[in-house]
This record gives C-alpha cells, structure tokens and sequence, in this order.
C-alpha cells in the first residue's frame, strides 16, 4: 500500500530494549519501519494497555483512530476470537476514502476514547515507570512494589503485567502468573470489542 501513500511505524515495547527485541524483528524481517521503546514513552501517550494494537494517524499527522487492538490476520483467531477482517476493511476504506470515510472518529467520540489520563492511570504509569528504572538499574527486586502498585491502580494494563512478569518469578512474587490472569476474566474479553461502523448493505 505504500503507492497509496501508506506507511507503518511499528514499535517493540521493551524494558529489555534492543537486545530482547532484535530477535522478533530480525526473524519478522519486516518491510517497514520499526522503532524500540524501552521506556514505553508510546504506551503512556496513547494509552496503550494491551499489544497488538494499532492508532490511524492521518497524513497531517491528527489521530483519526485511536488505539485498538489490531491483527493483521486469523491465525490466532482460535485464541482470542477476533476476526481481523472487518479491521483491515476498514483501514482499505479508510486509505480510499481519506476523512470521508466512515472509520474515521469524530471529534467527540476521539476525544472520549482517548481520556484516559485519569489521576489513577497517570499514578499507574509513574510507579511502573519506577519500577522500569529499578530493573534497568539492576534492582529487580526494589522494582516489585512499584510494578504491584501500577497493576493495582490500573488492572486492566496488560502491557504492566507482561512486563514486570519478565523480571520475578510470578507465582512467587506477584502470586498470580498469565494464564491465571486470563483465566480470571471469567469470560470476560481479553480484548475490547472493535467499535467499527456496521457494514454498508448491498
């Protein structure tokens, strides 16, 4: 779609950075650009909470969709249930339509889905940015508290759990681990619904 003027910017949510990541890419081999956050700077300004998610900014630069969870295909549909068609519909839509289409937010309903800075989930991502500096300073253990107090204050941030998870031992430290998290959802969604306009009628 680059023809198109389309371009993805994708980036790796990593405390471990460059070295934990360079992996995944080296072994995607992708054909676009990919930036590594170490600090989770992106996560916090979009208010990111889970991966894979994906924000629609337009070529002004104004966000037309905000974050959402995004998959490019159903080879994991047997798991999390999500049909990736209707999404990538819209994004073709979108790509021809420009702000006349339908998948574009208005104002109002932008400025609500992206009101997350509540006190609670800015306090959230400051000890989880705490937590961050402690393990890369190589105080793991100093770090635990802080990352208990982010997943405390905001429980549905997936990208808080993973993270912190990467450096304890989660049964022992967190008393609770990743498949008894979504477990726990007790048929609650993994993921929000996708809040796409109904399809047009032939």
């Amino acid at each position: 779609m680059k023809a198109r003027n389309f371009e993805i910017a994708s980036v790796a949510e990593d405390v471990g950075g460059l070295k934990a990541a360079a992996p995944w890419i080296e072994k995607a081999n992708p054909g676009f650009t990919v930036l590594v956050d170490e600090q989770h700077t992106v996560a916090s300004l979009y208010g990111m909470v889970n991966v894979p998610t994906a924000v629609w900014i337009d070529e002004s630069g104004k966000i037309v969709r905000p974050n959402e969870v995004a998959y490019i295909d159903n080879r994991f549909k047997g798991m999390h249930g999500i049909d990736a068609e209707p999404y990538l519909n819209g994004l073709r839509d979108w790509l021809a339509q420009g702000d006349k289409s339908a998948y574009v937010m208005g104002p109002e309903k932008l400025r609500d889905r992206l009101n997350q800075f509540t006190p609670d989930n800015l306090l959230a991502d400051a000890n989880f940015k705490m937590g961050e500096y402690l393990v890369t300073t190589g105080h793991e253990g100093e770090a635990i508290p802080y990352f208990k107090t982010a997943q405390k204050l905001r429980p549905d941030d997936w990208n808080y759990k993973r993270q912190a998870w990467l450096f304890a031992d989660p049964d022992k430290d967190y008393g609770t681990n990743f498949m008894k998290e979504v477990k726990g959802l007790n048929g609650k969604p993994y993921y929000p619904p996708l809040d796409l306009p109904a399809p047009k009628q032939n």
